[in-house]
């Protein structure tokens, strides 16, 4: 990462760029317009954990969509490449992949988002540069980043588990709410320690007072 830019937090606004897709050229930030976007980057095409992902996300397409969510993938290769492996992709997952995946051959984009792998000495293209590691950024229709991970090359995400962390936060923006630990759309979620226990009785009719931190109610509608 350049040394005169500050590291990638949670709140962040996500640095905007320019980049060749698998659906065209795009500028990330008008790419992501009013939407909440899901970056995801995967160490190489035509590799076998990344080849059950993409087609878990491709899989889960419609389930990104009713969230307002759009989903853009990434890794160190070219666009020929990524049309080629999409092919496969489809096949081996029995999917109709219809996501851009962003082509960073010179890995200017991995290096902006901190998102190249500095620790397994297996993870290298054959000029012994760095593949990517498999991260992920959530970043809300303001453009700011609200969640990251990062996940070893050799290790598959849990995309369902995205899934719920999206959920948690588009709750929590419109509500005044957090949720516990392993919640899930549907669960009670806890009132959030802004609310008074007054204004709570309002918003949260019948709520829970387990501890005075700890408030559970009903989840509100989405």
């Amino acid at each position: 990462m350049s040394a005169d830019r500050n590291p990638l937090r949670l709140g962040s606004i996500a640095p905007d760029f320019e980049a060749e897709t698998t659906q065209g050229p795009i500028k990330f930030h008008e790419f992501i317009g009013n939407s909440w976007v899901i970056l995801f980057s995967h160490p190489a095409d035509f590799t076998p954990v990344c080849t059950t992902e993409l087609g878990e996300v491709a899989r889960l397409q419609d389930k990104f969509e009713e969230r307002n969510v759009k989903v853009i993938g990434l890794s160190a290769n070219g666009l020929d490449s990524h049309h080629e492996w999409v092919k496969d992709i489809n096949e081996v997952n029995n999917v109709d992949l219809k996501f851009p995946i962003i082509a960073d051959a010179d890995r200017k984009i991995s290096t902006l988002y901190d998102m190249l792998d500095y620790q397994d000495i297996t993870n290298l293209d054959n000029k012994g540069v760095p593949f990517t590691v498999r991260s992920v950024f959530i970043i809300d229709p303001k453009k700011t980043i609200r969640l990251t991970l990062s996940y070893p090359a050799s290790t598959g995400r849990n995309f369902d588990e995205i899934l719920r962390v999206v959920d948690s936060l588009q709750l929590g923006d419109k509500h005044r709410v957090t949720t516990p630990a392993n919640w899930k759309r549907g669960d009670n979620v806890i009132v959030h320690p802004s609310v008074t226990n007054e204004e709570a009785e309002k918003l949260f009719p019948g709520f829970n007072v387990v501890k005075p931190y700890l408030r559970f109610a009903t989840q509100p509608q989405a």
